[in-house]
C-alpha cells in the first residue's frame, strides 16, 4: 500500500489516535483529565442515551458514540422493514428469528462455560489481597440489580423496543397497497442516513484518542499490578472463544475468522479506542451487507444480538464470578457452578438494557448464589474499564460472526463478484 493509501485510510489514524491517548493518559494526566465543565451529564434524545464527562478526553469520546448511537436506532428501523418487505416469506422471517435466538442461547453458554473452565484452571483470583486493590462504591449496582426485572429491561432498552416495531411495521408493509411510495423514500431516506453515518466517522479517531486518555489519565497503568492475573486471564480466554469458538463457526460455513477480522479492522479499532461496540454497530451492518449478507437478516440479527448475544460479557460475567471467590478462599462445588451458568444465562441477556450493565448483572449472581459477598465488587471497579474492550470487542465480532453463519445456512448471503 503507497503512503498516500495509507495516510487516507481511516484504521490508520485510529491507530495513531489510540496510541497518542495512551501517551496523553499516562505522560499529561492532568491534561487528559483537565475540566472543561462543572459535571457529567446525561440525556435522552431520538431514543439515545447522549452522555459526556466533564474532563476533555470524556466529551471527545461521549460526543463521537453520541453521534453514532444517534444514527443505530433510524438504521435498525429502515434495515429490518426493508428487509422483510424484500424478503417477503414472512415465514422465512420467523424461522430466522427463531433460529437467531437459538444460536444466541447455545454460543453465550459455550462462552459461560469457557469462562468457568479458564478460572478454574489459572486461579486468578489466588494470591490477591484485597487491603492492596482500590475498591469503590457499589451501592448504585446492588440497588439497580435488587429492582432488575425482564418489565424493566423491555422499558429501558430503547434497542429492543425499536427491533420489535420495526418487525411489525416490516409485516404491515407488506399487506399495504400502493406500498412501492413508501418503500422507496424509505430507501432513499437509508442511502442518507448512511452517507451522513459515513462523514460521521471520520471523527472516530478523535473518539478513540479521548477514550484512551481519560482510562489511562483516571486509573494509570499502575492500578493494573494487582489484578493484572485477571485482566491476562480475560484476555486469554476472550482470545481462546474467537480463535477456536468462533473460527470453527466461520469454518462450518466456509469462512474463516482471520479473514472477517481483517476486514472489519477499522471497526475493531474503534472498538478498543471507544470500549463500545455501539460506536462501530452500524458500520458493521453496512460491511456484512457489503460483504454478502442480506439486508434483512443483517438488520434483524445485529440488533438482536446487541441485546441477547453478548458473548464477550458472558465470559467476563462468568470469570468474575470465580474471581471473587477465589479471593474470598470459597470453594465452589458443582452445584453452585452450574447455578452460576444457570443464572447467567438469563441474567446476562438483560445485561445490554440496564444502566452499569455488567455489575448489574454480576451483582445479580452474587445475590442468587449466596455464598460470596457482594462488597467484592467494590474490587472490580478500579480494572472494569481496562477489560471492557475486550468484552466489546468479543461482543462485536461474534455478532458479526452470528450474521454470517444464519446468513448462510439460511441461503441469504451472496458474495459479491470480484472486481
Amino acid at each position: 500500500m503507497s503512503k498516500k493509501k495509507i495516510t487516507q485510510n481511516l484504521t490508520f489514524w485510529v491507530l495513531i489516535s489510540i496510541f497518542l491517548g495512551v501517551l496523553l493518559g499516562h505522560f499529561a494526566p492532568d491534561w487528559a483529565l483537565y475540566s472543561l465543565i462543572e459535571k457529567k451529564f446525561t440525556y435522552s434524545f431520538l431514543g439515545a442515551d447522549i452522555s459526556m464527562g466533564p474532563s476533555v478526553s470524556e466529551l471527545l469520546s461521549g460526543f463521537f458514540i453520541s453521534l453514532v448511537k444517534l444514527f443505530i436506532h433510524p438504521i435498525i428501523f429502515l434495515t429490518i422493514s426493508l428487509g422483510i418487505v424484500n424478503m417477503g416469506n414472512l415465514k422465512k422471517v420467523g424461522r430466522v428469528g427463531g433460529k437467531a435466538l437459538l444460536y444466541f442461547e447455545v454460543i453465550t453458554t459455550v462462552a459461560l462455560v469457557i469462562g468457568l473452565l479458564v478460572s478454574t484452571i489459572l486461579v486468578p483470583g489466588e494470591g490477591v489481597i484485597r487491603s492492596d486493590v482500590a475498591g469503590g462504591d457499589i451501592s448504585k449496582y446492588t440497588s439497580k440489580a435488587a429492582s432488575f426485572s425482564w418489565l424493566l429491561f423491555l422499558k429501558e432498552n430503547f434497542t429492543v423496543q425499536v427491533l420489535f416495531f420495526s418487525i411489525f411495521f416490516g409485516v404491515f408493509l407488506n399487506s399495504v397497497r400502493g406500498k412501492a411510495r413508501m418503500i422507496s423514500g424509505m430507501e432513499q431516506a437509508s442511502h442518507w442516513v448512511f452517507k451522513a453515518l459515513h462523514w460521521v466517522m471520520y471523527l472516530a479517531p478523535l473518539g478513540a484518542m479521548g477514550g484512551m486518555a481519560y482510562t489511562i489519565g483516571k486509573f494509570g497503568i499502575h492500578s493494573l499490578l494487582p489484578l493484572a492475573k485477571l485482566m491476562a486471564s480475560v484476555y486469554i480466554t476472550m482470545g481462546l472463544f474467537i480463535f477456536v469458538i468462533l473460527a470453527l463457526v466461520m469454518r462450518s460455513c466456509g469462512e474463516r475468522i482471520t479473514s472477517f477480522l481483517s476486514y472489519i479492522k477499522a471497526e475493531l479499532l474503534i472498538v478498543l479506542g471507544t470500549s463500545s461496540s455501539e460506536a462501530a454497530l452500524p458500520s458493521l451492518m453496512q460491511k456484512l451487507e457489503k460483504m454478502g449478507c442480506s439486508k434483512s437478516v443483517v438488520g434483524l440479527v445485529v440488533p438482536a444480538g446487541y441485546s441477547f448475544n453478548l458473548d464477550g460479557t458472558s465470559i467476563y460475567l462468568s470469570m468474575a464470578t470465580l474471581f471473587l471467590a477465589q479471593v474470598y478462599g470459597i470453594q465452589l462445588n458443582w452445584e453452585q457452578l452450574l447455578t452460576i451458568i444457570g443464572v447467567l444465562m438469563v441474567t446476562s441477556k438483560g445485561a445490554a438494557g440496564v444502566t452499569g450493565s455488567g455489575f448489574v448483572v454480576l451483582a445479580s449472581t452474587l445475590t442468587a448464589l449466596q455464598v460470596i459477598p457482594l462488597e467484592g465488587l467494590a474490587l472490580l471497579l478500579g480494572v472494569d474499564r481496562f477489560m471492557s474492550e475486550a468484552r466489546a470487542i468479543t461482543n462485536f465480532i461474534g455478532n458479526g460472526v452470528a450474521t454470517i453463519w444464519l446468513a448462510k445456512h439460511e441461503g441469504e448471503f451472496h458474495a459479491p463478484e470480484s472486481e
